[in-house]
């Protein structure tokens, strides 16, 4: 099926920044997800070729170069997913830490990680050499997100983007236009738009990567001439740490310390993301205190997870920030650290 009619004019990236657990889904994104029950959002009804907000998506599609008759065929041929509208509905990560932790820092996730470290050591190498990232984080990254490689998601990419897209109004404009980014990636990467499967949020890969983040950040890490994330471990792991350099990681750089709270004035430091913004004077001021060192000049953002025996404390470092730009959930962003730590030599 041809879709882009040459010429065909460029149409600049749009970089969203999140990839996806999706699991985390990466949106699935990868966002908590805002809750809703299961009955809210019904799924192609009516037909989708019948609705007007299809129909101007796809004159805005043909405005960009693809061909209408084959836009057409294409939403004809998309099976909505009432699956799909269930599971972003409760996300992974809207689950308490102390039952979020288990599913990702075990012992059969850190053995397989180790073996894959050691399967994959001469890539990991080279991406640390390229890139500047901890082979640790990469495989940690890669191991929350798909198992590494057993779990690539069991949806078609098409039906979860359009179902999310059209079916989804919390989040329909963000959808819509991953939608839009899949349809060009599909062109510049020869990938199936019947046949590429993801996870419910059309994460793809073995990294998990959203189709805009795909487009800005995946990388032909073993020079084949394609970015192939679903097939090629050296490109999955080469993108990985290309997005990790691209949102400022810093190399040997701390990600959390331990801290404490006092009474509940440091309510007001949370909601905000986590962006290290707080000095130690801010933060003791609303009754929080580092019980590890820290830099006394540092910046830091404020992490409260549910654990077993009560509320857990971290600061968290810049790195801590580059770790949610892969997925905002900052259970996600601490599974990922202490699979990390598990997993180094």
């Amino acid at each position: 099926m041809t879709l882009i009619s040459p010429p065909r004019a460029g149409r600049l990236l749009a970089h969203a920044g999140i990839s996806g657990l999706f699991v985390s889904l990466l949106a699935a994104c990868s966002l908590p997800g805002v809750a809703v029950s299961q009955s809210e959002f019904r799924a192609g009804d009516p037909p989708y070729l019948e609705r007007a907000e299809v129909m101007a998506f796809i004159d805005e599609q043909v405005e960009s170069g693809m061909e209408r008759a084959a836009l057409e065929q294409l939403f004809a041929g998309v099976e909505p997913q009432q699956r799909i509208l269930d599971l972003i509905s409760r996300p992974a990560e809207a689950r308490p830490w102390k039952d979020y932790r288990p599913i990702f820092v075990n012992d059969l996730r850190i053995e397989r990680g180790r073996t894959f470290m050691r399967e994959q050591a001469d890539w990991l190498k080279r991406a640390e050499e390229s890139y500047g990232v901890d082979p640790a984080l990469i495989a940690a990254i890669i191991g929350v997100e798909t198992n590494y490689g057993r779990n690539l998601g069991g949806f078609r990419v098409l039906d979860a983007l359009v179902t999310l897209g059209f079916d989804y109004p919390p989040r329909q404009t963000f959808f819509r236009s991953e939608l839009g980014h899949f349809l060009e990636l599909a062109r510049e990467e020869s990938l199936d738009l019947q046949e590429t499967r993801g996870s419910y949020a059309g994460a793809m890969g073995r990294g998990q990567f959203i189709s805009s983040s795909y487009r800005a950040y995946a990388v032909d890490f073993d020079g084949d001439g394609r970015r192939d994330l679903i097939n090629s471990w050296p490109d999955a792991i080469g993108s990985v740490a290309n997005y990790f350099r691209e949102h400022d990681w810093e190399s040997g750089k701390p990600v959390v310390a331990r801290a404490r709270a006092e009474g509940d004035a440091h309510e007001a430091l949370l909601g905000g993301g986590y962006q290290a913004r707080f000095s130690l004077e801010e933060l003791a001021a609303r009754g929080v205190r580092p019980v590890e060192t820290v830099p006394a000049d540092g910046r830091f953002s404020l992490i409260r997870l549910e654990g077993r025996d009560g509320h857990e404390f971290y600061l968290g470092y810049p790195n801590f920030y580059v770790i949610t730009r892969y997925n905002r959930s900052p259970l996600y962003a601490m599974v990922v650290h202490q699979l990390t730590e598990a997993l180094r030599p």
